[in-house]
């Protein structure tokens, strides 16, 4: 699919973009491949890994629509995973994740729809789902906005689906790393906000190999979630330092306890498949005939049971401490 494509990844200099390049590079051969974000000093570390002749990297903003519209000239798919991310900073800057997490998706929009490009794939979180704290309300807007986008873009326009999944293992920011600065600064009772927490878990290469996947199966409106494990936060405290104590330092500013991909008022617009689930768009569009119990790929899906809730607290598959020691052994 990617083979002799340009591919436009906003906030390409993230761990997920670093990785998603690196996979491209490795498995298909791009006609272009343009990193799209607002940090030169990031971009030129990049520029040192990752300098095939088919990569571009063009400075800009999500924010700047016109920047957008002349980034995606001939570009024919979009990966949009620029955003503003921590929970807490979002919390004292509200306006300013609003500005990059829900105009910056509209201009995406736009700037695709102008171009032409022919698919587009969002990256969500699972904190887009029941939102509690600000970041989450605004990627849930983003999701909004990427699924009705297929209304605007008409029969003939850009596909847009968005992807959601849980924490990512290793990415910048989680707390696999921090835990590792503070070992390695010889810490021995890390801090935890709740004994009781659990997250879904996913590694940056399963995440980028599901998106390229979601490339392939999308018709334009599904929200796509991976069948992940759960992780119990005292496991993974006990799965880096060899023993169960910890710190409580209480539960930051918009944190929440659980996470949820598929809420339970979404139940009844879901379907599962084997390796995911699909959360199909609750307004009709352009083509009001889609089967979306039938991806691209031939796959098959079933509605999930009612009252269904994806959560991970209750989620059936729990990574146990020996599996993410083999996890972290792995991971970079």
């Amino acid at each position: 699919m990617f083979n002799n494509k340009s591919i436009l990844i906003t906030g390409g200099t993230g761990s997920f973009g670093k990785r998603f390049v690196s996979y491209l590079l490795k498995n298909y051969q791009p006609q272009k491949l343009i990193i799209y974000s607002r940090d030169e000093l990031k971009q030129f570390e990049m520029q040192q890994v990752f300098d095939a002749p088919c990569m571009r990297y063009f400075i800009g903003d999500v924010r700047d629509k016109e920047r957008m519209i002349s980034a995606m000239r001939d570009v024919d798919f979009v990966i949009h995973a620029a955003a503003l991310k921590q929970v807490p900073a979002a919390e004292y800057n509200p306006n300013e994740c609003i500005k990059t997490n829900i105009n910056g998706a509209q201009n995406v929009i736009d700037a695709a729809i102008a171009a032409n490009v022919s698919r587009v794939i969002a990256l969500s979180t699972d904190k887009a789902a029941n939102p509690v704290n600000l970041y989450g309300a605004t990627k849930l807007a983003s999701d909004k906005l990427f699924v009705a986008a297929n209304n605007m873009s008409g029969a003939k326009g850009p596909r847009f689906s968005v992807v959601r999944y849980g924490n990512v293992v290793g990415s910048r920011g989680s707390v696999v790393p921090f835990y590792r600065s503070l070992m390695e600064q010889g810490k021995s009772n890390l801090p935890v906000t709740h004994a009781e927490m659990t997250r879904f878990w996913i590694t940056l290469d399963e995440g980028v190999e599901f998106v390229v996947k979601n490339f392939h199966r999308m018709q334009g409106g599904e929200i796509f979630v991976p069948k992940i494990p759960s992780v119990a936060i005292l496991d993974l405290v006990e799965s880096m330092s060899g023993t169960r104590e910890h710190e409580i330092v209480g539960i930051r500013p918009g944190e929440k306890l659980h996470e949820v991909m598929v809420p339970e008022e979404m139940a009844h617009h879901s379907l599962e498949f084997d390796d995911h689930y699909v959360i199909t768009p609750a307004i009709v569009f352009f083509e009001k005939n889609i089967d979306f119990k039938c991806n691209k790929l031939g796959e098959t899906g079933k509605p999930v049971e009612d009252k269904f809730e994806y959560h991970s607290g209750t989620n059936p598959h729990f990574l146990s401490v020996e599996e993410l020691r083999k996890l972290d052994s792995t991971t970079d």
